[in-house]
C-alpha cells in the first residue's frame, strides 16, 4: 500500500487500561508524531470530556491535545444539533460530559429525544424500562456508541451495545448509533487529520467495533492483543483484520514496513 499518512488510535485498551499507561504507548505516540504522520484519537469513552481525556493521557506521559480527540459525546452533540435541534434531551450516562455537549438542552422530565451514553449503574431496571416506554410513545433514541464491552483492571465490563437489541425489540423502534462502530466517527477523525481513509491506520483492541468497522469505512485495520482482545474472538471472525500486533508498542515497526 501507499505510505501511511495518518494513525487513528483507540484509547482504552490500546494506550491505557483503567487510565494506567500500557507499556510502550507513549513512545509509539511520540514516534508517530516525530515521523510527521498525522494523529487522532477516537474513543467511545463517555465518562470524561475531551479535555479530561487529554489531561489523563498527559498524566500517563503521552503528549496529547484535546483537539486531537474525537469522542462519542462530541459526535452525538453534533448529531443532536443537526437532527434534533432544540429538542429536550433525557441523557442516561455514566459520567459528566456536559462540556462536550454544548447546545443540547437536558430535560429529564419532558424529553423529546433520549440519549444513551456509556453503560454503568445508571442503566438500571427503572431507567431502561422508562426508555422502552418512551420508545413505544414515539420518542426517538440515540446511542452515543454501540460498543459491547470495555476492559478494566478488574476485567471485562459490558457496554451500551449489549443493551441495544433488547431495547429495540421491546420498544418496537430502531436506535440511532453515532459512535463506533458507526462510520461517522472514523470519517470525522480522518477529516480532522486531513488524511484519506485508505492511507489511514485505525488501531484498536476491539476486533468488531474498532478494526473491522474501520476497514468497512476504507481504513487499514490494526488489532492489538491488549485490552479486551480475546484470541477466541479473532479465530471465530469471518473477516480478518489487516494486521495484528502484540501491542501498540509494535506500531512503529509496522508503519516502517508499510512505508517500504
Amino acid at each position: 500500500m501507499a505510505a501511511v499518512e495518518g494513525v487513528l488510535f483507540d484509547i482504552d485498551g490500546v494506550l491505557v487500561t483503567s487510565w494506567q499507561p500500557l507499556a510502550g504507548a507513549a513512545e509509539a505516540l511520540a514516534t508517530v508524531r516525530d515521523r510527521g504522520i498525522a494523529r487522532a484519537f477516537l474513543t467511545n469513552t463517555t465518562s470524561r470530556t475531551r479535555a479530561e481525556i487529554a489531561a489523563a493521557l498527559r498524566d500517563c506521559g503521552m503528549a496529547v491535545d484535546a483537539d486531537e480527540i474525537v469522542t462519542a459525546a462530541a459526535l452525538t452533540a453534533e448529531h443532536l444539533r443537526s437532527v434534533h435541534q432544540g429538542e429536550r434531551c433525557l441523557l442516561i450516562n455514566h459520567g459528566d460530559i456536559a462540556g462536550d455537549m454544548t447546545g443540547v438542552e437536558f430535560d429529564a422530565e419532558r424529553p423529546e429525544v433520549v440519549v444513551l451514553g456509556g453503560a454503568g449503574p445508571e442503566f438500571d431496571h427503572a431507567a431502561l424500562s422508562r426508555v422502552v416506554e418512551l420508545m413505544l410513545d414515539g420518542v426517538p433514541v440515540v446511542a452515543m456508541q454501540g460498543g459491547l464491552t470495555w476492559a478494566t483492571a478488574e476485567g471485562i465490563r459490558i457496554d451500551t451495545g449489549a443493551y441495544l437489541p433488547g431495547l429495540e425489540a421491546a420498544g418496537n423502534a430502531r436506535i440511532t448509533v453515532v459512535g463506533k462502530p458507526s462510520p461517522t466517527g472514523f470519517l470525522a477523525a480522518a477529516g480532522l487529520m486531513g488524511t484519506p481513509p485508505e492511507r489511514t491506520v485505525m488501531i484498536g483492541d476491539d476486533l468488531q467495533n474498532d478494526v473491522l468497522a474501520a476497514q468497512r469505512a476504507g481504513f487499514v485495520g490494526v488489532l492489538v492483543r491488549t485490552g479486551k482482545f480475546r484470541q477466541s474472538v479473532l479465530e471465530a471472525a469471518e473477516t480478518a483484520p489487516g494486521h495484528v500486533l502484540d501491542s501498540v508498542a509494535d506500531l512503529p515497526g509496522l508503519l516502517a514496513e508499510l512505508r517500504d
